[in-house]
Formats: structure tokens, sequence, C-alpha cells
């Protein structure tokens, strides 16, 4: 699948902010079922952007803009190639063992019911990683993303695995934040990825996330719990993370005192 992304973020300073310095985890990169045919990051108003690799091997951008600013814009536009591989993620940098990928965050720290939600979905698997895995993606779809919650009166966004596990609902990365801290509680790595999503056929206009874990003898396998299945050839896999701080698109800090609002916007069509 061919899908082109074009993803806006807009902050306003009140007042004018004497300057920025902002990180970007924004370009994703290339490997088995992923091709990025093109790919431009634009900032306004006009700063070099430093390209570097964080820790984990995604590449960054940082940049600083001089003010006093009152609005800063960073514009992406890219094409991807995308083919479906079933989950499993392969051809990716790798910097650190899978053990790695058992520490717990503030995000994703399981508390005594996520344990045993866990670890009924371990009693039903027979043991088995890959069917414990697939047991927390159908029980997380089915008991929160597939939940009929009422949109008239949304709860606040939950800070952490817990809160979100407790009220039964929330967004991709919070989803994806339980389906960590599960299955680390099994012993099974796992981390979090940040990226775009386009069914086919259709158009996105959000960003998305979801988790990859590590199986013995099959490598990382990236799960989806939002969505109930295995990332397909319509996810662009951008960024990893311990959990969604560590691979947040952009983040950064400003020089002054005052309000910021951020307004973004995400096209992702076929």
């Amino acid at each position: 699948m061919r899908l082109r992304i074009a993803h806006r973020s807009v902050y306003r300073y009140d007042p004018p902010a004497a300057g920025v310095i902002q990180v970007l985890r924004l370009t994703p990169r290339n490997h088995e079922g992923q091709y990025v045919e093109r790919w431009r990051i634009d900032v306004a108003p006009d700063a070099r952007l430093a390209a570097h690799e964080d820790a984990f091997g995604n590449i960054t951008h940082v940049f600083t803009a001089d003010g006093p600013l009152d609005a800063l814009t960073v514009e992406v536009d890219g094409d991807v190639e995308t083919q479906n591989a079933n989950g499993v993620v392969r051809g990716t940098v790798e910097r650190f063992p899978p053990s790695l990928f058992l520490r717990d965050t503030a995000l994703t720290q399981a508390d005594t019911a996520i344990r045993d939600f866990a670890e009924k979905i371990r009693a039903a698997s027979g043991g088995d990683v890959l069917a414990q895995l697939h047991g927390l993606l159908d029980r997380l779809f089915e008991d929160i993303a597939g939940a009929d919650n009422d949109a008239s009166a949304p709860a606040p966004a939950p800070a952490n695995a817990a809160e979100a596990f407790a009220r039964k609902r929330g967004a991709p990365k919070d989803l994806a934040h339980i389906f960590i801290g599960a299955a680390r509680t099994l012993g099974i790595p796992a981390r979090y990825v940040g990226g775009y999503f386009c069914r086919a056929g259709e158009s996105a206009d959000s960003g998305h996330a979801w988790a990859e874990a590590h199986v013995p003898g099959l490598g990382w396998v990236a799960f989806d719990p939002s969505n109930g299945f295995c990332p397909t050839d319509g996810h662009v896999r951008v960024a990893i993370g311990l959990d969604a701080l560590g691979a947040a698109p952009m983040r950064g800090t400003r020089l002054g005192a005052g309000a910021e609002t951020l307004a973004v916007a995400i096209k992702v069509d076929q």
C-alpha cells in the first residue's frame, strides 16, 4: 500500500515566547515491509534541523528558534510504501537486548487489576507466549476499545495504564500502555510504537499508537489493541520507546512565561 501522510502542528504563545527548543521524532525508517519514498519536514519560522539518532535508533531532528514568537509551525509531508508482514517486525535498528523492554515506567506500571488480568490470560493460554499476547490483544479490544462508552460524557484523559484500565476507556496510546504493562507482568519484553494508521480504502485524521512484544524464536511482533489485530500495511511505524514519552513525535520547551496552545492536523490517505 502506498500512503501519503500530511502532519501539521501549530504552537501558539501568549505572550510571545523568547525562544523554543524542540526535538522531533517524526521521520520513519526503512525496514522489511516499509519503505520511505519521500519525506520532508518544514518549520516556520525557518530553523536549521540537526538530524540525530536517539538511544533507540529513532531518527530525531533538533532545532532552536529565537523569538519573539507568537506561533511555531511544524509540517510533515511524505509517501511511504508498505506491505503486510502479519505483525512480524524485521530489519529494524535494535540497539538493546529485548530484556531492556521489561523495564517499567510511570505510564506503563501494572497495578493489581492489570496483573490479575494478565494472569488470567496466562492461565487460559497454557503458557504459550504468542497465545498470551493474542489473548491480551483480544481482551483489551473487547473490554476497552470496543466498549460502548458514552461519548457525551468523556472522562479525563488517563495519565497511566492503571487509570485507563480502571476506566475501561482510553486512546490508542492508553491501550498500548496497558498492553505493555500486562505483557511485562508476564515476563514478556514489550515496547511502545508511535506512528500512523489508515484502513484500506479509507483516510485517517490522527496519529496512532500500538505495541511490540518479543516472542522467542520469532522476534518482535506488533499488536494494535485499539483495533484488535496485528498491524497491517495500513500502519506506518515511526518511533519506539519504553512508553509514549520516549516515542513522542514532538517534545520541547519554550523560553518565557505565558500560555501555550497546540493544534494538530493529520491526514493519512491511500
